[in-house]
């Protein structure tokens, strides 16, 4: 996701070397530890004369690169809070499709197999981040947009054709989900090019628009559902889409031009070397793993247990509400406080949710207070995930590692919901056994998410 980084380092090294002699400012961050943490800057000037040969090292990207604001940049937060309220926006509504699918065309499949449809889903959109991830580098976001923006439409429309499993499947799973990835990789790519020290807030903000998607969206859907039938109700909103989506391909770009590069597999396999790495890795792997079970089974839950048909629309909603603050405020703290410090806070929290809230209730009041609780600590996780890469990798190989680690979370979307599905069946219907997973699989993820941060500061108290 955020692979721009990359492209903006080639777009330094042209400038810097364009002319006989540039002069070139190293920005260089030293912390020290005490009673007080201070961060000191200090910069260095030298001359580099290119035709003679001398030192052609690639500057480290600073501060200074980045406006942090400005038009054009808040216009790509637009754009790109545009697009997520397309993307993964729809990904928070999962559970509509899920009560719809085994209620109707495809009730004769357990809930096991309707899963597969949405985790193929969530676990394609995140998958593809690293092939995106090496086109964004190499052209920029304009045409990854564009594409994106036309076969998600098409994806849509496709569902609203579609009454069997294998066409539900192609559609929504691949067709659907190849675009979605394209639009949100490419809006999450440009922002980093943009924002440096408001990084992680630009980010929150951003990604709030897939939570006020959760609102709206499954309020809106469920209507059209009762009123229109579900073909329109996916027309309908494939028309809305277009018209927001439009809006982000006019408004997101890169702050710096694309840098063409090739693709080579052993860079991420090389990159797991770097244990802060894959320590991160496989805690984003535990912790979706877990993320979506609630999204995709709360309502279904809800529904069997017997609560109001007026209410248990609306818990999905709830849910995304809180999420929105969650995008936020996280980000925003972890800007001052430090990003692995709040990872480990709101991974710890949404478990120890699942497992002391979400476990022992039986009451609609205990669900909605669940799902109120559960949106708000987990809502940051997706935000803050691409500032924790960017913060432990040069910035010369940040388009791999991100796909690294995008790839190997993508594994935990794709089999949390099918395994938490076959534990319903297993148990004839009861939830408790996918709550107990679920809130296990994200402690596992808080547990390595820790552990990331250890090998950076041990366990002393650090802006990390």
């Amino acid at each position: 996701m955020t692979s721009s980084i990359s492209s903006a380092t080639t777009a330094v090294e042209n400038d810097f070397f364009d002319s006989k002699e540039d002069l070139v400012f190293y920005a260089v961050e030293s912390e020290t530890s005490s009673e007080t943490a201070s961060t000191d800057k200090i910069v260095s000037l030298r001359n580099i004369d290119v035709e003679a040969g001398g030192d052609k090292a690639l500057p480290p990207a600073s501060a200074d690169d980045y406006p942090d604001g400005g038009l054009e940049a808040w216009l790509a937060v637009l754009g790109g809070w545009c697009a997520m309220f397309c993307t993964f926006g729809m990904i928070n509504c999962v559970g509509v499709f899920e009560q719809y699918y085994v209620n109707g065309p495809l009730k004769q499949y357990d809930e096991s197999a309707v899963s597969w449809v949405l985790s193929v889903l969530v676990f394609l959109m995140i998958f593809c981040g690293s092939i995106f991830g090496l086109l964004y580098d190499n052209y920029g976001p304009r045409w990854i947009l564009i594409g994106g923006s036309i076969t998600y439409i098409l994806g849509l429309m496709m569902i609203s054709l579609s009454t069997e499993y294998y066409q539900f499947f192609l559609a929504q799973s691949i067709l659907s989900s190849v675009g979605s990835s394209a639009v949100f990789n490419a809006c999450m790519s440009s922002i980093v090019s943009w924002f440096s020290k408001n990084r992680a807030a630009a980010y929150g903000i951003m990604t709030s628009g897939s939570s006020i998607a959760g609102v709206v969206l499954p309020i809106m859907m469920n209507k059209l559902i009762l009123k229109i039938g579900f073909p329109w109700m996916m027309r309908t909103v494939a028309f809305i889409f277009t018209v927001l989506l439009a809006i982000s391909c006019l408004t997101v770009k890169s702050k710096l031009p694309p840098r063409p590069r090739t693709f080579v597999l052993r860079e991420y396999v090389d990159n797991l070397k770097d244990f802060r790495l894959l320590a991160t890795a496989v805690a984003a792997f535990f912790f979706v793993m877990g993320m979506f079970l609630p999204f995709n089974y709360v309502i279904l839950q809800a529904q069997q247990a017997g609560f109001s048909p007026a209410l248990v629309p609306y818990l999905l909603p709830i849910l995304n509400a809180a999420g929105t603050l969650g995008r936020i405020l996280p980000g925003v703290a972890a800007d001052k406080i430090g990003r692995f410090n709040v990872v480990v806070v709101i991974t710890f929290l949404s478990s120890l949710f699942c497992l002391a809230v979400w476990v022992p209730v039986k009451n609609m009041a205990g669900i909605i207070a669940f799902v109120a609780m559960f949106g708000f600590s987990s809502g940051g996780v997706i935000s803050l995930g691409p500032t924790l890469v960017a913060q432990i990798s040069d910035m010369s190989q940040i388009g791999t590692r991100v796909g690294t680690v995008f790839a190997l979370q993508s594994f935990g979307a794709l089999v949390g919901s099918p395994i938490g599905g076959a534990i319903v069946a297993a148990q004839r219907g009861e939830y408790v056994g996918l709550q107990v997973f679920c809130g296990c699989a994200m402690m596992m993820g808080c547990l390595t998410f820790l552990l990331a941060r250890a090998t950076q500061v041990g366990f002393r108290w650090a802006k990390v």
